[in-house]
């Protein structure tokens, strides 16, 4: 058994309200194991057997479909994916509540990355740079100040993604490596 964390957007904003116990009661369901929950905004974290992480977020988005009417993206990751994304954050200056990274669907082409960062350069401070199935951004200003969305990110990209703050994928690894959460910085 591996244990992997899914991350699903948009849960517990915009009306797609859904507890976590009826999250955690689907995946059992489904047949995972160990399946447990961080934070009420739709991180879980389960054992299952090794496969490719990309079947299981296609598996997930339509559970939520069939299981609970609601359209979202899942990313998931194992632990050393997860460990991998946040050893590469090129933003260690930044505040953990402002440094996000926003796991996507796949590798975002050069191109259009290019592309995102000079058109969202008038907009706003923030700082983007690519990571491992990810962009890092730093919200300098705070994530409610900014215009640069996750609906802006993905239409130039052409990906989709969910986005968690550096604080909150830190508790999320700790819980993956079985240990108390990280103090606030």
């Amino acid at each position: 058994m591996r244990r992997y964390v899914a991350l699903f957007g948009a849960i517990n904003v915009g009306g797609n309200r859904l507890t976590m116990a009826d999250l955690r009661h689907a995946f059992a369901r489904e047949g995972f194991e160990a399946v447990e929950t961080v934070v009420a905004s739709g991180n879980v974290l389960f054992d299952f057997d090794e496969r490719p992480s990309d079947g299981l977020e296609d598996l997930f988005a339509h559970m939520m479909r069939e299981r609970f009417d609601m359209r979202s993206y899942v990313a998931v990751r194992t632990r050393d994916e997860l460990a991998a994304l946040l050893a590469a954050d090129p933003f260690p200056d930044g505040d953990d509540a402002n440094v996000h990274a926003l796991l996507l669907s796949g590798e975002p082409d050069p191109a259009a990355l290019a592309r995102l960062i000079a058109d969202h350069a008038p907009r706003g401070p923030e700082r983007i740079a690519a990571g491992p199935r990810a962009l890092f951004i730093d919200y300098v200003a705070g994530v409610g100040q900014s215009r640069l969305s996750n609906a802006f990110i993905e239409r130039r990209l052409g990906l989709s993604g969910t986005a968690r703050n550096r604080r909150s994928l830190r508790r999320i690894l700790a819980k993956l490596d079985g240990d108390a959460p990280p103090p606030r910085q």
